[in-house]
């Protein structure tokens, strides 16, 4: 039976700050699509998963220590939420190497981006045409990484952290 709900537990805090970290990645990933005008491409948003799965298994981390569960349990989804990371890592580098023509990138990245008709009567038929843009061209790039280069280094940073967390806490 759990013992008590608390806050304190060690992997109560770092799972909260794990979550809060994937929130604000993926958070700023989504501000450059909505308020800076950067349309992601494919691979961008297959980047992006691993924070959405991430989160919740980090929230339910937090909670699983906080109302007392065995603190293996805790740990798990914290170990989880940590390997999510090294998938969205391995992603972005994946997706570096398409940028830098290392390898070819999936056959459903497109070209060029499309833009919406003014024509509400085609809408449907514009909405099914409409293609983000190619995969192997950086939309920004800052101290020479691309957006698939700076995810690479903050899913490693967040796994590390959240290994950090399993260690200490076990």
């Amino acid at each position: 039976m759990p013992a008590s709900f608390s806050l304190a537990r060690p992997v109560v805090g770092y799972s909260l700050v794990l979550a809060l970290g994937m929130a604000v990645v993926v958070g700023t990933a989504l501000g450059f699509q909505y308020i800076g005008g950067y349309i992601p491409c494919a691979l961008c948003l297959l980047q992006r998963q691993p924070y959405y799965y991430g989160i919740p298994v980090a929230i339910l981390g937090a909670v699983a220590s906080a109302v007392g569960l065995p603190s293996w349990i805790g740990r798990a989804f914290l170990l989880a939420a940590g390997m999510l990371m090294i998938v969205g890592a391995g992603m972005g580098v994946y997706h570096s190497g398409v940028e830098w023509q290392f390898w070819e990138g999936p056959a459903t990245c497109s070209t060029t981006a499309g833009s919406m008709t003014q024509n509400a009567g085609d809408l449907l038929g514009e909405l099914n045409s409409i293609k983000g843009p190619s995969c192997t061209d950086a939309a920004l790039r800052v101290l020479g990484l691309s957006f698939a280069g700076w995810n690479v280094i903050t899913s490693l940073v967040l796994a590390a952290f959240a290994f950090i967390g399993v260690r200490k806490t076990a």
